[in-house]
């Protein structure tokens, strides 16, 4: 394939995407049809289906461009230099503020990640690994500053990763803004109190 096809298969690629997003969030993901997102792009169905097998592999696209913005912002955090306990804090705050702002306050995008979660898809799971591993990154680097103790950096990483879920976890985020509970902050301070040194 030249050069020029693969740009132009990029792009129509990309431009399904943006549009079934936009539909998933204006209908929901139920209601779409790959019918609607061809009528959109201006194309007939068996075209998307030449770029997409299913309107399932659609959506774990559309669910893995959200979770990578996430996933790319905490990698910026961790990777930036500077005191290991302040950074933390913003990288558990930033993964919170991402989340409920990309599928807590939009009814119809929460529908499509409750449909991620029950299927339980490879897109979720992965991102699942990545937020865990970039957790994992800091505490180690809080480990060689002297700021955190963690004689087992993965069991660390994921006893933060399960204290943080509410905050994590889009429907977790949603079910639990009304109920009693310790603010994000109480939670972090309580995660840091965890890691911190013992002597």
């Amino acid at each position: 394939m030249t050069l020029i096809a693969e740009h132009i298969e990029g792009d129509t690629r990309e431009r399904i995407l943006e549009v079934a997003e936009r539909l998933f969030r204006q209908i929901g993901y139920q209601k779409t049809t790959v019918g609607d997102i061809a009528k959109e792009l201006r194309m007939s169905p068996a075209n998307v289906y030449r770029f997409f097998e299913s309107k399932k592999a659609i959506h774990q696209a559309v669910a893995r461009g959200l979770m990578g913005e996430v996933e790319l912002e905490a990698e910026r955090i961790v990777a930036r230099p500077g005191p290991v306990i302040p950074r933390f804090r913003e990288l558990l705050t930033t993964i919170n503020r991402m989340n409920t702002e990309r599928y807590v306050g939009d009814s119809k995008l929460h529908e499509m990640v409750e449909i991620a979660m029950q299927e339980d898809w490879d897109v979720c799971v992965a991102h699942m690994e990545c937020i865990a591993g970039v957790i994992g990154q800091m505490i180690a680097q809080g480990v060689a500053s002297g700021e955190f103790e963690a004689p087992d950096l993965q069991l660390a990483s994921l006893c933060a990763c399960t204290a943080m879920m509410r905050f994590f976890h889009p429907q977790m985020i949603a079910q639990c803004a009304t109920k009693p509970g310790p603010t994000i902050d109480q939670m972090i301070d309580f995660v840091i109190a965890g890691l911190s040194p013992r002597h």
